[in-house]
């Protein structure tokens, strides 16, 4: 495996073509700026700089007030409410729980009193000259001649939280736990400020990389829309990103390049769209913005009219690693059933998933099911006692373990009592409602914080599925694989997952190539998951030939409708996992 070290690409880029232009720096920006309102030739000027929650707001009023000395510099943000008034008004979505919220369909002008929203609207309607107005919810107060958008990074926001530099929009809570901090985003700022931005994407004129430091990078709305649309039609790699846990393993700092100082690696995201990023590159110039936005700005190229209609604009395939060799296992855990996760978080989907063994040591199990005759009342009240800190549960006594090698692959359907042993390294499949997974016990650690982690027993044991026995299991959920093609130099499998997922899994093993048919019209995501590396090829022109190495997630749109996967490495042999909705 240490052939495979230096390959795994971290920066997966899509370099954009034909005319464009790019401004980095403050200083270049503002000069664009100021260069495109001066060729309107108007008496009043109304400049909107509308903000993602997240970016850094009083460095960005800093320079306006100092670039514009003779405009009329106002920030939305003072005129919306503060952050105790978040809380109150929005007490029943937020929750006292540290880790679940409650989905609603607010927006952004949730944010505002109307009366200091109609203030705003006035002062800028008594303004003459050029006016700014920037913040979050900017566009709100005023009908723009020249429409600024400045976004960043799902993780960036993350890392800005745990460090402290920032709370949640608006507010002050820079020292509240990043659990509490996190969930108000997933559940409210995000979810508005992201409603707020489809709604501007007809308006837009310039688009703004807020990411690094003192270092934010400009272009055209136009140019930007362009590199989505030619990433669209083909492959692509999403930005990974890796997290440290208690329970992390030594896996993918070995094998995939990652930084050998820190302690261990648990987590890597490289396959989700609501948290990862996509790289275009301008140039010299890169420009990372969120995933999401091609999901909101192109759904039905990327998606598919299937899933589409089903999910709406969310891409709800995840594919992400969970490293525990040399580290711990996970915490045991259910995830809820669909009609639970509506009713309690609102939430249109559950988190239905499964982990494929991308490497596993000798003695590596999967917890998956419960042992036979195992009563509700004992295995709750054990789970209970347990995390008074009175005594160590048990977990064998009333979970099945199950052996656990590379390439296995184990089936996850909601309400199944599931984690994985120490000792494996996980390409976990699932449907995007990743936040949704109920603790039930999580071996007396703390958290990296120096916290207890949080245990939801309450909610699991009303989602558990008590028919889940080991008989069951076994016959079930544990290495369903169906042979599809068996030829000389190919064989195609279905893997999963269980009847009452939408996702469907294949594995195609082969040592020249396979030819795809995507007639479903309906987005693809695949891994490498044995190999060196391979080439994605179209069968029609429709784009350039795309490099795809060991372990690395890959998308295929649901406009590409045909598409090649040649062996391209020094393996002879070399598998890829393909999941869709079917």
């Amino acid at each position: 495996m240490g052939n495979n070290q230096t390959k795994y690409n971290h920066s997966p880029t899509t370099k954009v073509k034909g005319d464009f232009k790019t401004w980095t720096g403050f200083q270049a920006i503002f000069s664009e700026l100021s260069n495109a309102v001066a060729k309107r030739s108007k008496k009043k000027t109304v400049l909107v700089i509308e903000t993602y929650p997240g970016v850094r707001i009083e460095k960005l009023r800093h320079f306006l007030e100092n670039y514009f000395e003779g405009a009329t510099v106002l920030c939305a943000d003072d005129f919306a409410l503060n952050g105790q008034q978040i809380q109150d008004k929005f007490a029943m979505l937020i929750t006292e729980d540290r880790v679940f919220g409650r989905m609603a369909a607010i927006k952004m002008e949730d944010y505002y009193e109307k009366a200091k929203l109609e203030l705003l609207r006035e002062n800028v309607a008594m303004l003459t000259g050029l006016t700014i107005v920037f913040g979050t919810g900017a566009s709100l107060a005023v009908v723009a001649d020249l429409t600024v958008y400045v976004d960043v990074a799902r993780w960036e926001i993350q890392k800005r939280m745990r460090s402290g530099e920032i709370g949640n929009w608006n507010d002050t809570n820079l020292d509240e736990d990043i659990l509490r901090k996190y969930k108000r985003g997933f559940f409210l700022d995000w979810r508005a400020a992201d409603r707020l931005k489809v709604e501007l994407f007809s308006k837009i004129d310039y688009y703004v990389d807020e990411n690094e430091l003192d270092n934010p990078k400009m272009v055209r709305w136009s140019d930007y829309c362009s590199g989505l649309e030619q990433m669209l039609q083909g492959p692509f790699r999403f930005v990974p990103y890796f997290d440290p846990g208690v329970w992390g393993g030594q896996w993918m700092k070995e094998n995939l390049g990652l930084d050998s100082s820190v302690n261990n690696f648990a987590w890597a995201f490289d396959g989700v769209a609501e948290e990862n990023s996509l790289y275009l590159q301008f140039g010299e110039v890169h420009i990372e913005t969120p995933a999401i936005n091609a999901v909101l700005k192109y759904p039905m190229e990327l998606l598919g009219e299937l899933v589409f209609s089903r999910f709406g604009a969310e891409l709800p395939i995840r594919f992400d690693f969970l490293d525990t060799i040399g580290g711990q296992n996970l915490s045991l855990q259910v995830h809820p059933h669909k009609e639970y996760i509506k009713k309690q978080f609102g939430m249109d989907y559950t988190q239905e998933e499964s982990y494929y063994l991308l490497a596993a040591k000798e003695d590596a199990v999967v917890y998956l099911g419960l042992k036979d005759g195992v009563r509700e009342s004992d295995l709750i009240e054990a789970l209970e006692e347990a995390q008074t800190g009175a005594v160590e549960l048990d977990a064998t006594r009333y979970v099945n373990t199950f052996p656990a090698k590379k390439h296995d692959h184990f089936l996850i359907p909601s309400g199944t009592v599931h984690c994985s042993g120490a000792d494996s390294m996980i390409l976990e499949i699932s449907l995007s409602a990743y936040i949704f997974t109920f603790k039930l016990w999580d071996w007396g650690r703390l958290g990296l914080d120096g916290k207890p982690r949080p245990v939801h027993i309450d909610h699991g044991k009303k989602v558990i599925n008590w028919n889940r026995s080991e008989k069951w299991v076994a016959e079930n959920l544990v290495n369903q694989f169906e042979l599809l093609i068996e030829t000389a130099t190919h064989t195609k499998e279905k893997t999963g997952l269980y009847k009452t997922e939408q996702i469907y899994t294949e594995r195609d093993w082969f040592t020249d190539y396979v030819d795809y048919d995507n007639s479903e019209k309906t987005v693809n995501m695949l891994n490498l998951v044995e190999g060196d590396n391979v080439v994605v090829e179209s069968l029609d022109d429709a784009f350039e030939a795309f490099e795809v190495r060991y372990v690395e997630t890959f998308v295929i749109p649901a406009q590409v409708e045909r598409f090649r996967i040649r062996n391209i490495g020094k393996s002879e042999h070399v598998a890829v996992l393909r999941a869709r909705i079917m």
